[in-house]
């Protein structure tokens, strides 16, 4: 087996540095750390990581609560926490909670019992039991696109106020002044910043929101299917449809054109993810692009502060997004 020897001497530092980069790579610059990640590869270099966890009473595990893994954006953010996890030595397991207590609980305790060494939750809910909740206020525990109420644990999001401002302006420079949305959970902080962000643009243009148009309550294409049902039967139906995420705004598009209307030209429709099918939908839908990967790499970097005990710079980060016009969106209809 290729030595860390092989490795300092690829990278042009010492072994101390090699094995600092691979325990605690916060401990090192970024440019020392790339070096020797890179010779790490090269070299084919695979660190004992059992025999450090013996010393250090640590699993070099961490536990990622996915609410639903069918959700193609949820695979996207866990791919950027596996390669960073692989990157430093860590396994991660995937706890598929179905958005039920009892499974997050379970999972949870993972790390209570120093199964697992962090936890990184990528849903709102706190998933620790009531009898827990004390000790695990001492857990290292980062959230990704969701924040958990009331709870002071650090979190990477979206700006999804501004992400969804900006949907709804691009639908109104187009002349659309009949929305609707069909909505994700609605307990969650993304579901009040988005429908926030939506009204206050509607507000600014002196473009009355009908509460009626506001459909939904999970991420589901079945959201989609049934809401865009709800939406088309109205007397006065949107022009415009505003969806939560692209798997809603996938279902809807299915309906639609079920009930015999055409997109972009009897109604627009819009998602939320970017998720790679999107741009191969009939037609390609108009969504808001967030940075899913970077988001999960940068979850398991501040996940790894936590475990090493470092102290972090803020505790909430806010990654870029864009936005993807496609042919689901358009003029109008007169």
């Amino acid at each position: 087996m290729t030595n860390i020897k092989k490795v300092s001497e690829l990278a042009g530092v010492s072994t101390a540095t090699v094995s600092r980069t691979l325990k605690s790579p916060g401990l090192v610059t970024e440019k020392t750390r790339d070096k020797v990640m890179k010779a790490v590869k090269e070299a084919g270099y695979r660190p004992n990581w059992l025999a450090t966890s013996v010393k250090t009473g640590k699993s070099n595990s961490i536990v990622v609560l996915v609410p639903n893994l069918v959700n193609p954006f949820f695979m996207r953010i866990i791919e950027g926490i596996e390669q960073a996890a692989q990157e430093r030595g860590y396994s991660v397991l995937l706890g598929d909670t179905q958005g039920k207590s009892q499974r997050e609980n379970e999972y949870a305790s993972m790390v209570l019992t120093n199964r697992a060494d962090g936890l990184i939750q990528l849903d709102h809910s706190f998933p620790f039991s009531d009898n827990d909740a004390e000790l695990a206020e001492t857990i290292p525990m980062v959230s990704v696109c969701e924040r958990i109420a009331n709870r002071k644990y650090p979190f990477i999001e979206l700006d999804n106020y501004a992400a969804s401002r900006a949907l709804a302006h691009h639908l109104i420079s187009y002349g659309h002044s009949r929305f609707g949305i069909i909505a994700g959970q609605i307990e969650s902080q993304i579901y009040r910043d988005r429908l926030a962000g939506i009204k206050s643009v509607l507000h600014e243009e002196g473009i009355a929101f009908d509460d009626s148009m506001l459909v939904g309550g999970s991420y589901r294409i079945e959201t989609g299917v049934e809401g865009a049902r709800q939406l088309a039967g109205r007397e006065q139906p949107p022009t415009a449809v505003i969806c939560f995420n692209d798997d809603i705004a996938i279902g809807a598009l299915h309906e639609f054109k079920r009930l015999g209307l055409t997109v972009p030209g009897d109604i627009s429709v819009t998602g939320f993810d970017n998720v790679r099918v999107s741009a191969y939908m009939d037609p390609p839908l108009t969504t808001i692009d967030q940075p899913a990967y970077e988001m999960g790499r940068r979850a398991f970097e501040v996940l790894l502060q936590m475990i090493s005990r470092q102290p972090l710079n803020r505790t909430r980060e806010i990654l870029p997004f864009t936005l993807v016009e496609r042919q689901s969106s358009g003029p109008a209809k007169s």
